[in-house]
């Protein structure tokens, strides 16, 4: 009896062997050598900066066309032009870029009129409309420093996040975990970036935040043309028209409010 249930699970052990090797026979889909040779000289940090949910996706996107060879913000041109042998093309060149924080609205700078008590994230807090004037400042719980996969980011005492800039890579994680859209990524050669995102009209800025842009316009008058214009009451910086970085120091010495920060590069 015991001999015969032996033979019978040994029997049906070699009826699905044999039925899964012929299964995976059958079903063999090709890799393409390529997206393997490109997953090699990824740097494996799978953060989603170039769209794709990991590196294994980018690889077999590039290949189908679907990312381009500099996709890869983490590796560089260094990266870039690994792919782009590995693909028989040009690359072009990668553009480096940071994370920065555009609000300066602290503890001491935005008024608050609330206490939040509820789920410890930004994402949560955003949806009861948050606990301070400004509706689209910081919020301070910390969102954009959970989701940094290089430890680049930190929250201050101030309550605001402080980017760690020689570990960022310009992956853009942290823009996409903010609510409020105050993260944004500049070029790494550029020096000057308007820390608020308000649209509202100056007076509706200054009566909850001391240091938001009150769209004054005295920006767009004082550097070369084009490199800063209006839309609305907010200034947008065109970096693409920045040949040198001093050009926008004029708007930061002008601005009334000094919203603008200048970075050390």
């Amino acid at each position: 009896m015991v001999w015969l249930s032996i033979m019978t699970l040994g029997g049906l052990g070699l009826v699905f062997g044999l039925f899964l090797t012929y299964a995976g026979k059958k079903f063999h889909v090709e890799v393409d050598p390529r997206v393997t040779e490109i997953r090699n000289v990824l740097p494996g940090a799978n953060c989603g900066g170039c769209g794709a949910p990991g590196c294994d996706q980018f690889a077999e996107g590039v290949v189908a066309g679907k990312y381009p060879v500099n996709g890869c913000v983490v590796g560089g041109q260094e990266t870039a032009d690994k792919i782009a042998k590995i693909m028989g093309v040009e690359a072009t060149m990668v553009e480096p870029k940071v994370a920065v924080v555009r609000c300066l609205g602290d503890f001491e700078t935005a008024k608050r009129f609330a206490e939040y008590n509820g789920i410890s994230t930004c994402k949560a807090m955003d949806l009861i409309g948050g606990n301070k004037g400004c509706v689209y400042g910081c919020l301070g719980l910390g969102d954009c420093v959970e989701s940094c996969p290089f430890n680049a980011m930190y929250m201050g005492e101030n309550g605001l996040p402080v980017v760690i800039e020689e570990n960022c890579t310009g992956c853009g994680e942290c823009v996409r975990a903010c609510p409020r859209g105050i993260m944004e990524l500049i070029p790494k050669n550029q020096k000057v970036y308007l820390a608020c995102v308000s649209p509202e009209r100056g007076t509706d800025v200054s009566a909850v935040c001391s240091k938001g842009c009150i769209g004054c316009t005295l920006c767009s008058r004082v550097v070369p043309e084009g490199q800063i214009t209006m839309n609305g009451y907010i200034p947008i910086l065109h970096y693409d028209k920045v040949e040198n970085p001093d050009d926008l120091m004029p708007a930061v010495e002008k601005c009334p409010t000094k919203t603008f920060v200048v970075r050390k590069i």
